[in-house]
C-alpha cells in the first residue's frame, strides 16, 4: 500500500488571519494585511517537498475562496497544489439539479457560470462525503421527480460531470446510487446492486471511466480554455446545452449534448464544425443503464444547414434527462 496524494482541508482557514474572526480577534501581518504569511510559507514548502520527493503524487486543496494561484507552481507565485476543489461548480450544479425541471429554465446560469473561471486553476469536480452527510441525504435522494426521474437525473449529473472540464471526485456509494446518506458506522449499501436500476448506475460509471480513459478530448486539455468550446449555452427555455471537448488532435474532438428536462427533444438541431458522420458513443439514457433508450444511435450525418453560427448542423434525438456524446468520423 502507498499514498497517491494528500488532500488539505479548509485551506482558507489557514490563509486568512481573520477567517471566522470578528474585528479585534485577529492581528494583521507585518505588512498590515490579513494574509497569514507563515501558513502561506508552510503550504508552499509542503508542496515543494512532496513534488520533489514523490514525483507524480497529487496534493489537493479544499479552498473555498477566490485566492489566486492555489494550483500554480510556487516558482510563479502560487501555493503549489496539484489540484483545487471546484466548490463553485459543486454548489451551483447541485443547486440546479435539485430544482424541478420545470423551473430549471430560470437557473440556466448556474450551469454555465462555471466556465467563466474553469481555467483559472487546475480544478477537480468534487461530489465528496460532504454532500451526502448531516441530513442532506444521498445524491439520489436529492434528485427531484418520481423514481424514474431521480435515477435519470443522477445519471445526467454524473455524465455532465465527466464531460465538464476538470478531474473527477465521486464518493463511495454514489457510484451505484446508494439511497441512504453516508454513515461512518455502517457499510455502504452493496445489497442494492441486486436491483437493475442500481446495476445500471454502476454500469454508467464504468462506461464513463472507460470513455474518459479512451477519449483524449476529455482529459488532454482539461486546464486550458483551448480544450472547451460552447456551441449552445443560451437555450434556457429548453434547458439544453451543447459544447465541444477538444483534444490536441482535432480528429479526437467530441460533441456533448445535454437535456435537463424530462421532455425528449426528438428533432433537436445542433451546429457542428464540419461535414461528417457523427457517431453516438455514449448515451446516459441507454437501456444498459436502465434508461428509456431514446437517442440517435448509431449516429447522424451533418447537413449544410446554418445553425448556432456554424455552416453545418445535425438533427439529433436528445433523451429525457439525458446526455449524449458524439464523435466525428475522420
Amino acid at each position: 500500500y502507498h499514498i497517491d496524494g494528500l488532500r488539505v482541508d479548509a485551506v482558507a482557514s489557514m490563509l486568512y488571519l481573520d477567517y471566522s474572526r470578528e474585528d479585534g480577534e485577529w492581528i494583521p501581518n507585518m505588512y498590515g494585511g490579513r494574509e497569514n504569511l507563515e501558513a502561506i510559507s508552510l503550504l508552499k514548502e509542503f508542496n515543494e517537498q512532496v513534488h520533489a520527493e514523490f514525483p507524480g503524487a497529487l496534493t489537493i486543496a479544499e479552498e473555498s475562496t477566490a485566492w489566486g494561484g492555489v494550483s500554480r507552481p510556487t516558482y510563479s507565485g502560487g501555493l503549489g497544489f496539484s489540484l483545487k476543489w471546484n466548490m463553485g461548480w459543486m454548489n451551483d450544479t447541485l443547486r440546479y439539479m435539485r430544482e424541478d425541471p420545470i423551473h430549471r429554465r430560470f437557473h440556466h446560469n448556474e450551469l454555465t457560470f462555471s466556465m467563466i473561471y474553469a481555467f483559472t486553476e487546475n480544478f477537480t469536480l468534487p461530489l465528496s462525503h460532504d454532500e451526502v452527510v448531516h441530513g442532506k441525504g444521498s445524491l439520489l435522494d436529492q434528485m427531484p421527480g418520481d423514481l424514474w426521474q431521480k435515477y435519470a437525473n443522477l445519471r445526467l449529473l454524473y455524465s455532465y460531470m465527466w464531460a465538464h472540464p476538470g478531474k473527477k471526485l465521486l464518493f463511495m456509494g454514489d457510484e451505484f446510487a446508494q439511497w441512504n446518506e453516508w454513515n461512518c458506522d455502517e457499510s455502504i449499501q452493496w445489497h442494492l446492486l441486486q436491483w437493475e436500476s442500481h446495476q445500471g448506475m454502476q454500469n454508467l460509471i464504468r462506461d464513463l471511466n472507460r470513455i474518459y480513459r479512451s477519449e483524449p478530448a476529455l482529459y488532454q486539455r482539461d486546464f486550458v480554455s483551448e480544450g472547451f468550446e460552447w456551441i449552445d449555452c443560451q437555450s434556457a427555455d429548453e434547458s439544453v446545452l451543447a459544447f465541444l471537448r477538444k483534444a490536441k488532435d482535432p480528429n479526437d474532438n467530441l460533441l456533448v449534448c445535454c437535456n435537463f428536462t424530462p421532455v425528449p427533444r426528438m428533432n433537436h438541431r445542433v451546429g457542428v464544425p464540419r461535414q461528417t458522420w457523427y457517431r453516438e458513443i455514449f448515451n446516459s439514457d441507454s437501456e444498459h443503464y436502465s434508461g428509456s433508450n431514446v437517442g440517435s444511435f448509431p449516429g447522424v450525418s451533418a447537413e449544410p444547414i446554418d445553425w448556432h453560427g456554424r455552416p453545418w448542423s445535425i438533427e439529433v434525438k436528445l433523451p429525457p434527462l439525458g446526455l449524449a456524446v458524439f464523435k466525428p468520423e475522420q
